[in-house]
């Protein structure tokens, strides 16, 4: 192997709140502070003053950190170096961390991370912030979105894609920071709403550690040998098209066939992210922009790789709390008039009035609606993309934005298909791929048409 560049670290958001408390298992060194003024305060060397270790808190104290009876900005603390063999290395704890933001399983835990601790101050909250070296972080992301009975082939597909999707943020943001773009992910007028939501929304680290981005637990979520070996077996290694790394998306379900890039997010059309049957017996593709095709091919169950109901199949992919519902591939939700009038005015921040209709305007490559009108007694709006229209629609998140829409006397029924936006790698036919013999490239090549694997470090 040619040396390449070094390992690169990440840094990941964890939380923030006004007070957030944290415990120090083992020794950690304040490396460096910044004084409201903004000077930068760097410890002197082993000053017993500088080492913590225990319970530590937080707070807000005039629009800053209030940390040990001072006042900062920013706060880093770094492990310290661990001399005695026998020692396990220094972690931290965060109380409280909630994950599944808006999701139905949404719930709050402790969990333990490696590396070092930074707070900065954020939209007049304090931020928790971890800084770990890529191949760390994967272990915890890999374990956090997979099972430890996933297959091996599973395993390591999953590993370069989180690799690839988080090198390329990084590269991303470096980019639009090189050339001060301005990044808009909505334009809204009187009668449509057109937003995505992607890394505009983290301009002081890499990525946060929520389904937004990727999910990661650190320490918390423990890797298992069988993931450790996973993510060492495709170490550096990553997905790339004509020579840049691909911005590897992945969803839980693409109910049948996969979802373009430029149908959720910004209109870039990527080659790897294209439409194709998830499937290598049934190729045909109806064209499911259109309304009739559509709804056909919902109220039906194609072949395909995710179309399972193998529990333990399913258990590689989810956990517990996202077991809590089965209705992956297609499924059913019914609102009253007046529940959804009240969902949607509350989740929307729009006061349609009493909704009369959901009109479908536009659709994806997978069937999944990109515009939706809806239509109520005091205001008519389209909405869209598919996330915008999925968030509107549920007290969490709607499923997939790829539903018909039935009304029958004072009653909607949305019948759908998939989990997620469907871009990219499906998790549940990865993981049928996998317990059917495919080698993680054929996973791999199967979800990223035409893509390369390349090792990067």
């Amino acid at each position: 192997m040619n040396p390449l560049h070094s390992q690169p670290t990440v840094s990941v958001g964890i939380m923030h709140g006004t007070i957030l408390t944290f415990i120090f298992e083992g020794d950690y060194i304040l490396q460096s502070a910044v004084s409201p003024i903004g000077e930068t305060f760097v410890p002197c060397g082993n000053n017993a003053e500088n080492f913590f270790t225990g319970i530590q808190s937080v707070g807000m104290k005039n629009g800053n950190i209030f940390f040990n009876g001072k006042e900062y900005k920013e706060l880093i603390f770094i492990p310290a170096d661990n001399v005695d063999n026998n020692k396990t290395e220094p972690s931290f704890w965060l109380k409280d961390v909630t994950i599944g933001v808006n999701f139905h399983w949404e719930r709050k835990e402790d969990q333990r991370f490696g590396g070092i601790l930074k707070f900065i101050i954020e939209e007049n909250k304090v931020t928790a912030i971890n800084i770990i070296e890529v191949e760390d972080y994967l272990k915890s992301v890999i374990s956090s979105e997979m099972s430890a009975t996933a297959s091996e082939e599973l395993l390591k597909a999953h590993a370069v894609i989180s690799r690839s999707w988080l090198l390329a943020q990084i590269e991303k943001n470096k980019e639009i920071n090189r050339h001060n773009e301005k990044y808009s992910a909505c334009t809204e007028t009187e009668s449509e709403r057109i937003k995505w939501y992607d890394r505009e929304d983290h301009i002081n680290f890499d990525v946060c550690a929520d389904d937004h981005c990727q999910r990661y637990q650190g320490l918390t979520r423990s890797s298992t040998q069988k993931v450790t070996d996973a993510v060492n077996a495709t170490f550096g290694e990553v997905l790339s098209y004509n020579g840049k790394i691909c911005d590897a998306r992945f969803s839980k379900c693409c109910g049948g066939v996969f979802e373009e890039f430029q149908n959720c997010w910004e209109d870039i059309k990527y080659p790897y992210l294209a439409k194709q049957r998830d499937s290598k017996t049934e190729m045909a593709i109806p064209d499911l922009t259109k309304e009739s095709e559509a709804e056909k091919w919902i109220l039906s169950s194609p072949e395909s790789f995710c179309n399972t109901t193998d529990k333990r199949i399913l258990g590689q992919v989810l956990n517990n709390y996202d077991q809590e519902t089965l209705n992956f591939y297609r499924w059913t939700v019914e609102y009253g008039v007046k529940e959804l009038s009240e969902l949607v005015k509350e989740r929307s921040g729009i006061d349609f009035g009493i909704i009369t209709d959901l009109i479908p305007v536009e659709r994806g490559t997978s069937g999944r609606l990109t515009k939706l009108k809806i239509v109520g007694s005091k205001k008519t709006m389209i909405i869209g993309k598919e996330l915008e229209i999925r968030k509107a629609l549920s007290k969490s998140h709607l499923y997939s934005s790829a539903f018909i829409v039935k009304k029958e006397n004072d009653k909607f029924k949305l019948t759908g298909a998939g989990w997620g936006h469907g871009v990219g790698l499906c998790q549940i036919g990865a993981a049928v791929m996998g317990e059917k013999g495919y080698k993680y490239s054929d996973i791999l090549l199967h979800y990223y048409i035409g893509a390369n694997i390349d090792k990067r470090y």
